[in-house]
Formats: structure tokens, sequence, C-alpha cells
């Protein structure tokens, strides 16, 4: 009888105290995303979380779930529009039937570096592309950084155009990267992404492109050896809050949330590097070999036709051109 008292007294403490903690956010905000925890996206809402919190004095929380625990990105991009969830983090290609300028995103060498990357969309254009999401019912806080995609194979080091001629890659099923590769001369192979190591391993395909903890984690460095970092895609990531959500802000909590969510991406994108760094040192001491004497300006001007095809419009041209002249 002793026992079942204590426990049930430690019960109703603890649910006390879990009461208590609730009681203290007079407003919760539910943020997804599909990466795990650890991620450096995650690790950024969650930084995020911590300043807003420390900021409003416990006013406001912002309890993140990752691991695609609320749902995969379309679908709780849909969400946070309509107000069922508060928050999401996401790429930009998720966008990409919602806000179409996220589309140019993925343009090949549209963006020349990370740090090209971050100047635009830390300016001006990038509040522009924050006004094209409001129009959605999203509010743009802050760009996170996605990585840059770049080429591996297991036959040679790839260091100019001419060396990918005639060479078999696996590109995503996206028609922007089958023509990014026969502009290069090379021929696009879509498969699943599960397929790639034992096609790379049984000569099917010479290789494929991802961003280096990728290229660690999935194994892909036992069979590709050569590793070129020519960085031909680089498409940010967003972190959004629902108009609805929003809304119900005063114009101090709202800013408090913009700060906490800008400071929170220069932590990400720190984390993002230093995985990088952790990945390609990891490969490197495997018997990778990191090719990074790239004549990157002949791959950004095969693009030509690519860029022809794609970017139509005046406005498109226009912001295209923008992007290519911000340093």
């Amino acid at each position: 009888m002793k026992f079942v008292t204590t426990t049930l007294a430690a019960l109703l403490a603890s649910a006390a105290l879990a009461g208590a903690a609730s009681a203290e956010c007079e407003i919760t905000l539910r943020s997804s995303d599909t990466h795990p925890d650890g991620y450096p996206t995650v690790e950024g809402v969650k930084a995020m979380a911590a300043e807003v919190k420390e900021k409003t004095e416990g006013r406001i929380c912002i309890e993140v779930f990752p691991s695609s625990q609320l749902g995969e990105e379309k679908d709780t991009i849909e969400q946070t529009q309509f107000g069922v969830i508060d928050m999401v983090r996401a790429s930009f290609g998720s966008f990409n039937d919602i806000v179409p300028v996220t589309q140019l995103m993925s343009l090949p060498y549209l963006f020349t570096s990370p740090d090209h990357q971050h100047a635009v969309m830390d300016g001006p254009i990038g509040e522009e592309i924050a006004e094209d999401f409001a129009e959605k019912d999203l509010i743009a806080l802050a760009y996170y950084d996605g990585g840059a995609r770049n080429f591996y194979n297991s036959q040679k080091p790839i260091q100019s155009v001419e060396d990918l001629k005639g060479m078999k890659f696996r590109v995503m099923q996206n028609d922007v990267f089958v023509d990014m590769m026969a502009a290069l001369g090379a021929n696009a192979t879509p498969m699943p992404y599960g397929e790639v190591y034992s096609s790379i391993q049984t000569g099917v395909i010479d290789g494929a492109e991802n961003n280096f903890p990728s290229y660690d984690s999935s194994g892909h460095a036992e069979v590709a050896k050569y590793f070129t970092l020519d960085q031909h895609l680089m498409v940010p990531e967003l972190v959004a809050i629902s108009k609805i959500s929003w809304d119900k802000l005063s114009p101090e909590d709202q800013e408090i949330l913009r700060t906490a969510a800008r400071n929170s991406a220069t932590l990400q994108r720190q984390l993002w590097a230093e995985q990088e760094k952790a990945s390609e040192e990891k490969v490197v001491a495997a018997g990778a070999e990191v090719i990074k004497d790239v004549d990157k300006t002949a791959f950004i001007e095969a693009m030509a036709p690519v860029y022809e095809k794609y970017v139509t419009t005046p406005e498109a041209q226009d912001l295209v051109k923008r992007i290519q002249e911000t340093k």
C-alpha cells in the first residue's frame, strides 16, 4: 500500500510539473522538420526556440518535431499554410508548385559558392522572395543552407567539362538536371537513390552527384572515389511560419521571432559547414580523392542552353541577372 501511495504521489508530482511547464508558455508553436534530431536544420530551429523563449521570458515556446513526425515536407507545408502546423523547415524544391520563383533556385551554377548564396538570400532578393511566400500564407523567417551538390565517379578525376563527355551519371528525376547533364556532354540516368551504390559498383553508371555528408553516409565513396567540388547546385532551405499563427502575435513578438530566426541561420550554416568538413575528412581518410582545381567558368558557360530553356520571362531573366551580379 505504501508503494502504491508513493508511486501515485510521484505521478501526481510529475503531472503537476508538466502542467506548470506547459503553463509557462502562453503560446506554443509547433515546428516540423523531415531531418533527424541533431541535423543542422533541426539544431538551427532549436536554437531559435531557445532564443525566443529567453526573449519572451517563457511566454512563447517553439516545439520542434524532427524526423517527419508531422509528415513529409509537401504535406507539412500545406498544413502550415492552413495553420494546422505553425512552422515548417523545408527545401525550396518542395515549394516549386506553390511559389514558382523557387524553381529558379534549382538552376545549375546559379550560385557560385555558399557565400554567394548567403549574400543573395540575406539581401534584397531574399526579401522579394519572402513577399512571394507571404502571398501563399507563409511568412519567411530565415534561409538556411542546404549544401552544395557535386559530381563523383568511379572512373577518373573530373576537372573540366571535357572530362565529363560520354560519362553516365545518376541524377534526380528532374528535367533541369537531365538537361544539365546533356549540356555538359554527359548522359543522365535517373534512378532511385537506393540503387546508386550497386549501379556504380556494376558499371551501369559511372557516378552520381550529391553533397559531402550524403556521399559519406551513403557509402558511395567506397565505389566512386573521385569527388569533384564543382558545386553545381545549391538550393536554399526555408524556415517559415503560418500567416495565421503570425497574425496572432504582437509586432514586438514578431520582431523577436524574426531576429531569433536570423540568428539561428548563422548557427545552422556553421553547423552545416562543420558537418561537410567532417564528412570530407572521413572519405579522404578512407581513400577518396577530392578534386578542387575545377574550371568552373567553363561549366557555367555550358549552361547557356539550359537557361535559355527555363528562364523565359523578363521577370525571371532580371532576377537571374541580379543574382549573378550579387557579390
